[in-house]
Order: C-alpha cells, then sequence, then structure tokens
C-alpha cells in the first residue's frame, strides 16, 4: 500500500473506524480503479460516537457518487469535449471527475474540494490511474485561463447555489451534472443530457436519485466542437 492510500485508508477510519478501503472497477469507466469504502460496509445504525464523527467529518469522499459516476463516463465518451482543454472539477469528492477528464485528453485538470481529504482521495484516485491532477482548495486559486469548469453531485444543499453563481463570475463554460434537481431556475443554463447512474458502493440509495441530469452554460453544441 502506498504512503498516500495508507494516510487515506487512516483519515477514513478515524470517521468510520470498522471501514475499509477496496481498489473497485466502475461500471462504464473499464480504465478507471477508485479507492472506495468496502462495499460490505454495515448499513445498520452507527453508534453515537461514530455518528458525531460522521457529522464532524463526513468521509464523502469514500464513495462515488451516482451524478459524478455518471458525468465520468459521459466525458470518457465524448473526449472532443476535454481534448487539449484546461478544465477544473469543484466539489472533486474522491476525484472520479477529474480522473475521467484527464483520462479523455484534457491537457491539465484541477480537482477542486475545500476538505483536505476529499483533495488527498483526488491526489491518490489519480495516482492509482497514472493520471497527474492538480489540487485547489479554493476557487479563487484556479488558473484565470480554464477552458472548461465541471461540478458533479454538489447541488443536493441548495445553499451551494451560491458556490455556482460565484463560479460563473469566472466566465467559463460550466458544466454541472446532478440528481437531486430536476432543472435549474437560472435562464444561463441548459438542460441538454440526461442518464441513470447510483452511488458506488450502492449502501441503500433510492431509486429516485437515479436520473442524472447535465446542464451547461452557453450553447451546448460548443461543447462538441474541437
Amino acid at each position: 500500500m502506498n504512503a498516500n492510500l495508507t494516510e487515506l485508508t487512516n483519515a477514513l477510519k478515524q470517521t468510520l473506524p470498522s471501514a475499509e478501503l477496496e481498489i473497485s472497477q466502475l461500471p462504464g469507466l473499464p480504465n478507471m480503479r477508485l479507492a472506495l469504502i468496502n462495499s460490505d460496509f454495515s448499513t445498520g445504525p452507527l453508534p453515537e460516537q461514530v455518528m458525531r464523527n460522521v457529522i464532524a467529518k463526513p468521509a464523502y469522499w469514500a464513495f462515488c457518487w451516482g451524478s459524478g459516476l455518471a458525468l465520468a463516463q459521459w466525458l470518457t465518451n465524448n473526449p472532443s469535449v476535454l481534448a487539449g482543454k484546461r478544465v477544473a472539477d469543484i466539489g472533486s469528492g474522491s476525484g472520479v471527475v477529474a480522473v475521467a477528464a484527464k483520462q479523455a485528453g484534457a491537457a491539465q485538470v484541477w480537482a477542486c474540494d475545500n476538505d483536505d481529504q476529499a483533495l488527498l482521495a483526488s491526489k491518490t484516485n489519480g495516482q492509482l490511474n497514472k493520471a497527474e491532477i492538480h489540487l485547489c482548495a479554493d476557487i479563487e486559486d484556479l488558473p484565470q485561463d480554464l477552458d472548461l469548469i465541471l461540478m458533479a453531485d454538489v447541488l443536493y444543499d441548495r445553499s451551494n447555489f451560491a458556490l455556482v453563481e460565484k463560479i460563473k463570475a469566472l466566465n467559463t463554460p460550466l458544466l454541472i451534472a446532478d440528481s437531486r434537481i430536476a432543472n435549474i431556475e437560472d435562464t444561463d443554463f441548459t438542460l441538454f443530457h440526461k442518464s441513470e447512474a447510483l452511488t458506488l458502493p450502492n449502501l441503500g440509495e433510492f431509486d429516485e436519485f437515479k436520473t442524472v441530469r447535465f446542464f451547461v452554460t452557453g450553447q451546448p453544441e460548443l461543447l462538441f466542437q474541437n
């Protein structure tokens, strides 16, 4: 086990002492593996102290959330969207989208997350897949000349719409994939694609969240121009 994977495992155990990391293959992404929480982790009630740990440090990065998986699959199937471009993944979590972007031909990729453990997960999963990922803790530290910004599974919290507005102010095309919302009440966004995916490992996610909707600012057809 490499040093980063060991550190990441220790971080997970700080929140969930009985959990382990497994190197998992992802559906629709034959060239990607991620270090994720063990698929047989108990879905039963957690001890009180463990619940407090989850609230304090939820370790959401130990899952490949459904919208992130769907976006990674879409990027893999549409490499022209990324060819030679400088891309950022905001709220990177496990790093699945950042890794997929690099594998699909992006020239440079930044994984941006305000959780230090999520950045470690993105770094570790980048290394597992031999994908060079740059790390960033704040969108204000991103390069000014990005070609595309990606977000997946971020709008579960309505307060994060303020983050969307902040990112839009960067004047860079923004692509959002999310299963928790049916629409974005902002005329700058166009719904251009739907797909289905569930979080991995699936520890009881409701099917109502399996439909992932893709929104983009500007004109969707421009995404497919080289």
